[in-house]
């Protein structure tokens, strides 16, 4: 019997071979794909915490530029990723880099504040990443990066006849991959992102939820935002009230 964890990689490297041979044009300049040039790192992640069931699966909608898209693990801020993960290694080149927006892998000086909040919420609630990835997963749904010239662009300003394939390739490799977790629950880390699960897992014993995205272009966010993704969370009955 395959593992799950196995299956991950196996859906992930379909994906990424998918978008490889996808093209878009403007507005999108420059586009990124984590998971070929940080594979590594990427595939270690998913071999390391993503091999068994999962209660929840915490889903973004796609990687931050000073995120996953230096260190291939989603929301992967360097030192997140580094020190609590315990993951690291060779991170290479886009195949057309932004000279603004340049992939410096682990050596990046860059913040990234979502990625900070995110997982510096989990190691407060759970101390470890074992304790945390024991019924807990996190994904993105797009796994590319777009920038329009020194600007992020998200999947969601990208024009139909672009935006269609891709939905496409990654709403098969959502379902790839909740079904190999078993996941009970999918929550979109902000509206969008819960919005493309539903529409992507319809049909599926699954249930769905949303917390504020943790960026800190969101005013709401910027006021508090691990007290109110708990709370959230507490409000659906996957996590106990604080």
């Amino acid at each position: 019997m395959t593992s799950i964890a196995t299956q991950l990689v196996d859906a992930a490297r379909t994906l990424s071979a998918q978008v490889d041979a996808m093209r878009f044009a403007a507005p999108a300049s420059h586009v990124y794909n984590p998971l070929d040039y940080a594979w590594p790192v990427h595939r270690a992640y998913l071999e390391r915490y993503g091999d068994g069931r999962k209660k929840v699966v915490f889903l973004g909608m796609n990687p931050g530029p000073f995120g996953m898209a230096q260190t291939g693990v989603p929301f992967g801020e360097i030192a997140a990723v580094r020190d609590w993960l315990g993951l690291s290694g060779a991170v290479g080149k886009p195949a057309r880099e932004n000279p603004r927006k340049p992939v410096d892998g682990f050596a990046c000086k860059r913040g990234e504040v979502s990625g900070q909040r995110l997982w510096g919420l989990f190691r407060e609630r759970f101390g470890t990443p074992e304790a945390f990835f024991a019924e807990h997963f996190v994904a993105n749904y797009c796994p590319l990066v777009f920038f329009d010239d020194g600007r992020n662009l998200t999947p969601d300003k990208l024009p139909a006849a672009e935006a269609g394939p891709l939905q496409a390739a990654c709403d098969a490799h959502l379902r790839r991959m909740v079904e190999a977790l078993q996941a009970e629950w999918v929550i979109g880390v902000g509206a969008w992102a819960e919005k493309r699960a539903m529409l992507a897992l319809a049909g599926l014993p699954v249930r769905f939820g949303r917390i504020l995205h943790p960026s800190p272009a969101s005013p709401a966010a910027n006021r508090g935002w691990a007290p109110a993704a708990s709370r959230q969370l507490a409000e659906l009955g996957i996590w106990p009230a604080a």
